[in-house]
């Protein structure tokens, strides 16, 4: 098989699909891997480390999509990928799908098997391909809501862990999955009041037991949301259902009642976000202001770290992306039931669920 692994072309994207080793063991497997020239400099690799293991640079992206059999990225396709995409082409990456009508409909025109690793899952019924970058993100949470925090970022001018004789913030976190977990990790470090909220009481019993004394558990209903909310000077969306739509946890209206200068990091912007305010922004131009809130939705989070992000996912990635080139696309959904949920589109038919749920006109 020909893997063609492309320069991420998202706004302030450094991440890459592919490390030289993963590039090592596909060639060693009997495969080519190509890698769009530049591709792995945002995350520290040059060129020369890719050829040193046997890959071909390719200068141009039109010759790489157009040569390969199967396509490895991070990101969804942006607008001039997916013209580039072939027919029967596999597409190995993050998707989302459910967040966009538009993606979806274009992809499904193109006629490519999608193999999202948001919905890949294990035999424990986990998310593998997600969780690494949950990890990021969960930790990149508290450092840009941090961030946002300060004056000049039109936030309350207020330090997260406060200092003697001054209080701490009051952290709210939505959702006690991975992202919720690791940035209650990192707000409770920095010494805030945190209060994490889920509608699992066996997951809430485990977060009881395993964080510190300032990270409080609350069962996550309505009257709850808002009286934490009201109080918090950091709102942290965390909350996932795989390949769907975020539910929406925070109305307009309560973002009115929120303390003015407070901030909503919405981790959830990938699937929707979890707010009705919520709109995706970019590093670029990462916050905006609604009700005298400041909203952080960049849907790219990881993208920022992007070496710690690529080590991370492709440590996680390579078994399935060797897998899928050895066993061909069929052999790889048969294999598991994990796996065969991984493919979100085939041969313009939505495979997903939770996608077809989403966008019912769609569906086939």
């Amino acid at each position: 098989m020909i893997i063609g692994v492309p320069k991420e072309v998202k706004s302030d994207e450094y991440r890459i699909a592919m490390l030289p080793v993963g590039a090592q063991l596909l060639i060693q497997d009997g495969h080519s891997v190509l890698i769009e020239k530049d591709a792995g400099l945002g995350s520290g690799f040059s060129n020369q480390d890719f050829e040193n293991v046997g890959a071909e640079i390719i200068d141009s992206a039109d010759d790489l999509f157009q040569r390969s059999n199967m396509i490895v990225k991070v990101k969804e396709p942006q607008p001039e990928e997916i013209e580039r995409l072939n027919d029967g082409q596999i597409l190995f990456c993050y998707f989302h799908f459910a967040s966009s009508r538009e993606l979806t409909l274009q992809c499904l025109e193109k006629n490519i098997s999608a193999v999202a690793y948001e919905t890949l899952t294990d035999d424990r019924g986990h998310l593998p391909l997600l969780t690494p970058m949950s990890e990021v993100a969960g930790k990149l949470s508290i450092q840009e809501g941090a961030k946002c925090l300060e004056k000049p970022m039109m936030g309350r001018g207020i330090l997260l862990g406060g200092v003697p004789g001054v209080p701490p913030a009051n952290v709210l976190i939505l959702g006690g999955g991975v992202v919720g977990t690791h940035a209650a990790k990192v707000a409770a470090g920095l010494g805030a009041n945190v209060t994490i909220m889920d509608i699992s009481l066996d997951r809430l019993r485990h977060l009881d037991e395993m964080m510190p004394p300032n990270v409080t558990t609350v069962f996550c209903e309505p009257h709850a949301i808002e009286r934490y909310a009201i109080l918090a000077d950091l709102v942290v969306g965390s909350v996932l259902i795989p390949g769907a739509l975020a539910p929406k946890l925070i109305s307009h209206d309560l973002v009115a009642k929120m303390k003015k200068g407070s901030v909503i990091v919405d981790v959830c912007i990938d699937q929707g976000g979890c707010s009705d305010t919520s709109k995706p922004t970019t590093h670029g131009n990462p916050v905006y202001v609604v009700d005298e809130v400041v909203h952080y939705c960049v849907t790219n989070m990881p993208g920022a770290v992007g070496r710690t992000s690529s080590y991370a996912l492709c440590n996680a990635t390579l078994a399935y992306c060797r897998e899928l080139a050895n066993l061909g696309l069929q052999g790889f959904l048969k294999k598991s039931p994990g796996r065969e949920a991984s493919l979100n589109m085939h041969a313009g038919i939505i495979t997903c669920p939770a996608v077809a749920e989403a966008f019912p006109m769609l569906g086939n």
